[in-house]
């Protein structure tokens, strides 16, 4: 088996990162990849310009890529903020606003996975007050997932990075999934699964695995320490996705790993085992 057996994508919010957004779709399939995908790209505009969404659009169909996952809009990423749905007032308000642009413009490239971001907890906020909105901002977002034939994913953070995330473990990540589904009755809430979250938890990668294989939409991988790309650090990936597969796992696994030259990164991952398929 090993990471030929596997299906890979690049995300292009932190690989390629040097080139204007507009130019990494084709620095990805020039680099051998048929799928990509991305975090929210404005950070500042849940709601960009008609011009913004439809040259990013251009951009990934002239590289002949295939756009697998979005973020739904998360406030500053990367930077201090963890996603916006669980903060009262205006950052919420952002994400209500950006689910429909999101998911018409996930839609409009046959992308089928859309990631919400839970967000941090706010001082002197009650958290029982940040659940309860984002319990109804999640379900608002799992049916605009559904209108588009898309899965909404719930990510694990790390507690040492995103110390005031209250979704830093698989248990809890896991918790909120069904806690959506519950709400809609819709079934399309997934949990998306970051092997490097996982580890800098402490969790047991294999036994995660295990538990929840078949409650996961999506994989995220980088190595840790470090978050670079495999074979940098000393998690064993390649023996983990292998375990997943075993598991059933027939999705994509995102590389959403750190490196100064993404295109000379990839020498882990065998050409032929790039491409989309």
């Amino acid at each position: 088996m090993g990471y030929s057996d596997q299906r890979f994508n690049v995300n292009l919010s932190i690989l390629f990162t040097e080139l204007p957004l507009l130019e990494r779709p084709a620095a990805a399939a020039k680099a051998g990849f048929g799928a990509v995908e991305l975090w929210w790209p404005w950070v500042d505009a849940p709601t960009p310009e008609r011009s913004e969404l439809d040259a990013l659009k251009k951009a990934i169909e002239d590289a002949g890529v295939r756009l697998v996952g979005l973020n739904f809009y998360a406030g500053q990423l990367p930077g201090p903020d963890r996603g916006a749905l669980s903060i009262p007032g205006e950052e919420s308000e952002k994400f209500r606003a950006n689910l429909a642009v999101a998911a018409d413009f996930a839609q409009s490239l046959g992308c089928t996975a859309l990631n919400a971001l839970y967000g941090n907890r706010v001082d002197g906020v009650d958290p029982a007050v940040q659940d309860e909105l984002a319990l109804e901002n999640l379900v608002s977002a799992a049916r605009e997932a559904d209108r588009v034939g898309a899965i909404l994913l719930i990510e694990a953070l790390n507690a040492p990075e995103s110390p005031k995330c209250p979704l830093v473990s698989a248990p809890k990540a896991i918790e909120i999934v069904d806690k959506v589904n519950a709400a809609t009755g819709l079934g399309n809430a997934k949990f998306l699964m970051d092997l490097y979250h996982l580890s800098m938890n402490g969790e047991d990668l294999p036994s995660v695995i295990e538990q929840y294989a078949d409650r996961t939409g999506h994989v995220q991988i980088a190595d840790n320490p470090g978050r670079g790309a495999p074979g940098t650090g000393s998690l064993p990936l390649e023996g983990l996705l292998d375990q997943l597969k075993k598991a059933g796992y027939e999705g994509w696994v995102g590389l959403e790993y750190k490196a100064a030259d993404a295109a000379a990164s990839f020498e882990w991952l065998p050409r032929e085992a790039r491409a989309a398929r």
